[in-house]
C-alpha cells in the first residue's frame, strides 16, 4: 500500500487546489471514457460523440503553457492511468501533440479556425510527419508540397497517422523547396490540410497495440491546399520542429508515467489474490523485489516527470530534459508490462486479458515520438 511521504516529490511542484483538481479529471473520464474504453478498442477508434463527450468536459481545453500547465501534466498522467494506450495516443495526438503546431506557430486566423472547435470536440486533429523512409530521421521526406499560384499542391504519403479515418484537419509535413543533395529538413514546411478536400484519402493500419487510436496510412493525391494554411515560416520547418517535439515528448512521458501506475496497480492486486501452494504470489520475495525494484524507478521517473512539466510551465524545458522523460518512462512502461505479463502467467497471455493489452500498448512508447535510440544520441549529445 503506498504511503504519503513527506518530502519533495511531485507535490512539490503542485500547488494546493490540485489535488482537488486531479479527483475532477479522475471523475470526468471515469464518467465519460472508462464505461466505452473497451467498446473504443473494438471500433478501432474514438467516435465521434466520443469527443463530443471529451469536448463537453472540457478535457479538450486545458493549457499547453504557463503555470496552468500543471493541470494538463494531471490530466496526462489520468489519462495514462486509465490502462488504454490507444485512446491516451489518440486523445493527446489531438489535444496536445498536433494543436501545439497551431499554438505556437498558427496565425490568428488559424488559431480561431481550427482551436475552439478543436477544444469542445467538434474537429478532430491530426499530425503526419512520418514517411516510409522518413521516420525517427526525417532527411529523407518525400511529401511535396508545390508552390502554385495561391498555395501549395500536395503530394505524398504518410505512415502512423493516429485519428487518421476520422480527422477533420491534419498537421502535415512536407517539402516545400528543392530538397539540397546532403538532406536535412531545409526546405521544409508544416501545413494545416483540410481531411475532407479532393485527393486526400486514408487507409487503417492495424496496429499490434494502441487499438483505439485509428492509426491510418494517408496519402495526399494532388491536394490543392491554400497559401493561408502554411503553419509558421515556409522551408523553416526545422525550427519549429525542435520546439514542438521537446513538447510532444513531454507529454508522451507523462503518460507514461499514468501507464506504469496503472500496470504496477494491476501488478500489486493479482500477486496478492493469486494463490502459489497455498500462499499469496507476493508472499515470495522474488516477487516483491521484484516489483520493488519497479515501484522505486516509477517513483523517481513520476518526480522527474513533474519537474519536466514545472520547467515547461515556466518556460524552460530544454530538449535534455524532454528525452530523458521521454526515454525513461516509456521504457519502464515496457518493464513493468513485461513483469505484469510474466506474473499473471497464460491469463495473461490471452488475447482479452488487460495484462496482454498493458504489454501491446506498452511496446509503441519507446518507438512512437521519438524512438529510444533516437533519444539515447540526444541525451548524450546535450548532456
Amino acid at each position: 500500500m503506498r504511503t504519503n511521504r513527506p518530502g519533495p516529490g511531485p507535490d512539490a511542484y503542485l500547488a494546493a487546489d490540485h489535488a482537488g483538481f486531479r479527483k475532477h479529471v479522475r471523475g470526468l473520464l471515469d464518467d465519460v471514457v472508462s464505461p466505452h474504453a473497451d467498446e473504443w478498442e473494438s471500433a478501432h477508434r474514438i467516435p465521434r460523440d466520443g469527443w463530443l463527450a471529451l469536448g463537453e468536459s472540457g478535457l479538450l481545453s486545458l493549457e499547453h503553457n504557463g503555470t496552468d500547465f500543471l493541470r494538463s501534466a494531471i490530466f496526462l498522467e489520468e489519462l495514462g492511468r486509465l490502462g488504454y494506450g490507444g485512446i491516451r495516443a489518440s486523445v493527446a495526438v489531438h489535444a496536445y501533440m498536433a494543436v501545439s503546431y497551431l499554438h505556437l506557430f498558427g496565425t490568428q486566423e488559424q488559431q480561431e479556425r481550427y482551436l475552439p472547435a478543436a477544444r469542445h470536440g467538434r474537429l478532430i486533429a491530426a499530425l503526419a510527419l512520418t514517411e516510409d523512409t522518413a521516420g525517427s530521421d526525417l532527411r529523407r521526406l518525400s511529401t511535396r508540397a508545390t508552390p502554385v499560384a495561391g498555395g501549395y499542391h500536395l503530394t505524398g504519403e504518410k505512415l502512423y497517422v493516429a485519428n487518421g479515418s476520422q480527422a477533420d484537419f491534419i498537421i502535415t509535413l512536407a517539402t516545400t523547396r528543392e530538397m539540397q543533395d546532403n538532406g536535412g529538413l531545409a526546405g521544409a514546411s508544416l501545413l494545416a490540410v483540410d481531411a475532407h478536400a479532393s485527393g486526400v484519402s486514408s487507409t487503417p493500419e492495424p496496429m499490434l497495440g494502441w487499438h483505439s487510436a485509428d492509426i491510418c496510412r494517408v496519402r495526399f493525391t494532388d491536394v490543392a491546399v491554400p497559401a493561408k494554411q502554411l503553419v509558421g515560416r515556409r522551408d523553416k520547418a526545422l525550427l519549429h520542429l525542435v520546439r514542438a517535439l521537446d513538447f510532444e515528448r513531454l507529454v508522451a512521458g507523462l503518460l507514461a508515467v499514468g501507464g506504469v501506475h496503472h500496470c504496477l496497480d494491476l501488478l500489486k492486486n493479482f500477486v496478492r489474490e493469486h494463490q502459489v501452494k497455498g500462499a499469496p504470489l507476493g508472499t515470495y520475495q522474488a516477487v516483491r523485489h521484484r516489483i520493488a525494484d519497479l515501484e522505486s524507478s516509477y517513483d523517481l521517473v513520476r518526480h522527474y516527470g513533474y519537474r519536466a512539466a514545472w520547467l515547461h510551465s515556466q518556460g524552460r524545458l530544454d530538449t535534455h530534459t524532454a528525452s530523458v522523460l521521454k526515454l525513461r518512462a516509456t521504457e519502464l512502461a515496457v518493464t513493468a508490462a513485461q513483469a505484469c505479463l510474466q506474473f499473471h502467467g497464460a491469463r495473461g497471455y490471452a488475447a482479452g486479458a488487460a495484462a496482454a493489452r498493458l504489454y501491446r500498448d506498452a511496446m509503441a512508447g519507446p518507438i512512437a515520438a521519438g524512438a529510444s535510440e533516437l533519444l539515447r544520441d540526444l541525451v548524450y549529445e546535450t548532456s
